[in-house]
Formats: C-alpha cells, sequence, structure tokens
C-alpha cells in the first residue's frame, strides 16, 4: 500500500498481514525493537535501566494484586486493527483459558494499557494516545519518568480521551476496569 505524500515521494505503508510475513520471512534482524503504527514500522528507542525497572516494578505489584482477575501482559503485542500492532510495556487483559497463545489480545480485551515513557514521551503522549483512544482501550497509563508522574487517560471518544489525570506519589488510583484494586501511586514511581 502507498501514499503519495507530495509530488516527489511515496509513503509505503504495510497491514498486519504483509507485518506478519515480514516477520516470519525474518526481515529484520535479531533482536530489532520495531512496532506497526498505522501502517508504518516504527523504530522503537532502546530501554534504558529505569524504564525496563519500572516495568518490574508494576509487573511485580499488578502480578500480586490482580491474581486471577486478570492476564498480565508485558511487552507484547495487541492488534488494533488492521494497521496497528504495538507492543506497550505492560497490558492486564482479559482472562482468557489460553493466555492469548491462539491468537493476540485485541482492543476489546484490554482492561488497562500502560507505556513507560522517558525518550519516547512525545510519541507516546500524541501518537500512541491517539491511537489507543481511536480503537477504545478504556484505560491508559504514561508512566512519566521525566516529570514523575503518571497520565492516566479514561472515556476514549473520537480518537480522543474524554479524561486526563496527571497523578504522583501520595496519590492514589481505582482501576476503572477492576474497581476492587486502588493502587498507591507511590508504589509504581
Amino acid at each position: 500500500m502507498s501514499v503519495t505524500t507530495d509530488n516527489f515521494c511515496k509513503k509505503h505503508l504495510t497491514n498486519l498481514d504483509e507485518w506478519k510475513r515480514l516477520g516470519e520471512a525474518n526481515i529484520f534482524p535479531p533482536g530489532s525493537r520495531v512496532e506497526l503504527i498505522n501502517g508504518e514500522i516504527i523504530d522503537m528507542a532502546p530501554i534504558g535501566s529505569n524504564h525496563s525497572g519500572k516495568i518490574n516494578r508494576l509487573t511485580q505489584l499488578l502480578v500480586r494484586l490482580v491474581s486471577n482477575q486478570a492476564v498480565v501482559s508485558i511487552q507484547n503485542p495487541v492488534q488494533l486493527g488492521d494497521l496497528s500492532e504495538p507492543e506497550p510495556d505492560l497490558m492486564l487483559l482479559k482472562p482468557n483459558d489460553d493466555f492469548y497463545s491462539s491468537q493476540h489480545p485485541q482492543a476489546n480485551d484490554v482492561l488497562l494499557l500502560i507505556e513507560v515513557a522517558d525518550s519516547s514521551l512525545k510519541f507516546d503522549q500524541n501518537q500512541k494516545l491517539r491511537l489507543y483512544a481511536l480503537h477504545n482501550i478504556s484505560e491508559y497509563w504514561l508512566l512519566n519518568i521525566k516529570d514523575c508522574c503518571i497520565e492516566v487517560y479514561r472515556q476514549p471518544h473520537d480518537g480522543l480521551y474524554a479524561e486526563k489525570n496527571t497523578l504522583r506519589s501520595g496519590d492514589k488510583i481505582t482501576l476503572s476496569q477492576l474497581k476492587n484494586i486502588t493502587i498507591n501511586i507511590s508504589d509504581i514511581l
């Protein structure tokens, strides 16, 4: 698929079927960190130690809190339509008997999606935010390492989130899809 961007160049886009064939053909070198976002293959930023430490902390906390109420998925794909398959840092997914072995989860399987951002902050606050809202991800958290806060986005509508809250140490949050779970933000940051 190609899109003309001006008189001289075309942007070549791909869809999910082509994306999967590229992966099966080992087009990308081992260890490549790429995502399919709106038909474009995007290089992901390398993961620094602070970033991975935040993911480890979140994983340990959420596994303990959700027990068997959700599947905790770390840096795995979520299929969003025919043109996007991002790999968020962490997701809580609806329970599934085969733990999503037969197919990747889709938007309606996501209870909570979390991105941890340092160098990717602007991308996560803009392109990924719109992508997740467009696909009705009910709750999107952006753990903003730079500003030491969590941006919480809820109530997706027409590619935007109607609600945004910025939480810091000392604040608490109750998950919108698992109302029995309340988290102290200081346990994350």
